[in-house]
């Protein structure tokens, strides 16, 4: 068996990045993955502008507390105050506002006192002081943000500030999934006797999306043959990569590996030395990526964490971090785990000590299709084969937040 990263390393040399761009509305652009640089078309600030609500004045009149100047007038938000500031006056001016010419400091309001048209100052100044200057944060030409950059919430902020609208975006891997079982059923519907409702295609669906996938999901497929062909081939069509559950161990009914081998998918590997997650099938078809997942819940989640989100970030342009594993270090606070020829992953809930290393205590849970004790862990502890964890050792973890 191939090991978690032999595995990764193999899945990321077949996923061939995508190069269609779309143009995305700034509003809609959250997630997605730039398709070129971004250059600046103006500085910013586009001129000197306060940084407080206050007083601009010269830094020289005020050498010291006490002094008093002559109000003239305003400067607000997009209204600048036009006329010079002769000597012995000063300029009320608010957050954001244009700094007169004459002027090279603000001071704020709450550090004076005003009656009528004479303001007293009670601290003394300094040249530039609560002044933002023109192009401090940006200037024209200026690369904003590289290529590869999933866009954050802020990123957008900075992106209509140069204008960048609409946003060239790289087109999302489009994962289609279903989910495989004669024992299954949909939400909605009553079990019988023998059967469980089937969520394993809701929860992909979503980590897909997270991971900047365009998804479709295609339901339940029956353990049949020719039901299992004739639905992986309605999902090969117009896919980037396409994802099931179930199936894929080796009893009797497991019946995916075949029935994608019908539709002309090359198997690549079948097993990884994980645990959970073992029996995860890989193929290719042309430049689509066909992942078989264990049908277990949990075993569901890791092996999308571990095999399938750096693929579709790899598809869909993103940056090298992204295709990483992504571990992090914490502080193991359970009994030693047995050991195991495979890399183990442990449920565990999360929390910070005193001195900020991040504790990572184990969860009690039956096996690897207890998704509801899954719900309570916010991180897998990573256990490398053939090794166990003493109380108190560091370890290396995959976050759960906001992925589980």
């Amino acid at each position: 068996m191939r090991t978690p990263t032999e595995a990764i390393s193999e899945i990321l040399s077949h996923a061939v990045p995508l190069r269609e761009q779309e143009s995305v509305p700034l509003l809609e652009a959250a997630g997605r993955v730039l398709a070129g640089d971004v250059v600046s078309d103006v500085d910013m600030p586009p001129f000197r502008k306060s940084a407080m609500d206050g007083f601009a004045l010269r830094s020289a009149e005020l050498a010291q507390a006490g002094a008093s100047l002559q109000c003239i007038g305003e400067s607000r938000a997009g209204v600048p105050f036009r006329s010079s500031v002769p000597a012995g006056s000063c300029v009320e001016i608010y957050t954001g506002a244009e700094v007169p010419a004459d002027c090279d400091a603000v001071v704020m309001v709450e550090h004076t006192e005003r009656e009528a048209a004479r303001v007293r100052f009670r601290e003394s100044a300094r040249e530039g002081q609560n002044i933002c200057n023109r192009g401090e944060d940006l200037r024209v030409g200026e690369v904003v943000m590289c290529a590869g950059r999933r866009l954050t919430p802020t990123d957008l902020s900075v992106l209509a500030s140069v204008g960048c609208e609409p946003v060239p975006a790289i087109r999302r891997p489009r994962a289609t999934i279903l989910t495989t079982g004669d024992e299954l059923v949909p939400p909605a519907q009553t079990p019988g006797k023998g059967q469980i409702r089937e969520g394993n295609t809701l929860h992909l669906a979503a980590l897909a999306a997270r991971a900047g996938a365009q998804v479709r999901c295609r339901g339940l497929v029956s353990d049949d043959r020719q039901a299992l062909a004739e639905r992986f081939e309605q999902a090969l069509d117009g896919s980037d990569v396409v994802i099931t559950s179930g199936g894929v161990s080796a009893g009797r009914y497991d019946l995916v590996a075949d029935a994608f081998q019908r539709c002309g998918v090359r198997e690549v590997f079948h097993k990884v030395a994980i645990k959970p997650g073992k029996p995860l099938w890989f193929g290719t078809r042309g430049e689509t990526l066909v992942f078989g997942l264990p049908g277990n819940p949990v075993s569901c989640l890791l092996t999308h964490e571990v095999f399938v989100r750096p693929a579709l970030a790899r598809l869909g342009g993103a940056g090298e971090e992204e295709q990483g594993e992504g571990l992090r270090l914490g502080r193991w606070d359970g009994d030693p785990p047995r050991v195991n020829p495979r890399q183990q992953n442990l449920p565990a809930t999360l929390h910070q000590d005193g001195d900020g290393v991040d504790v990572l205590t184990p969860l009690d849970w039956t096996s690897s299709a207890d998704i509801v004790g899954l719900t309570r862990a916010r991180a897998m502890a990573v256990v490398p084969p053939g090794e166990t964890l003493e109380r108190g050792a560091l370890v290396h973890y995959r976050s759960l937040r906001g992925r589980s």
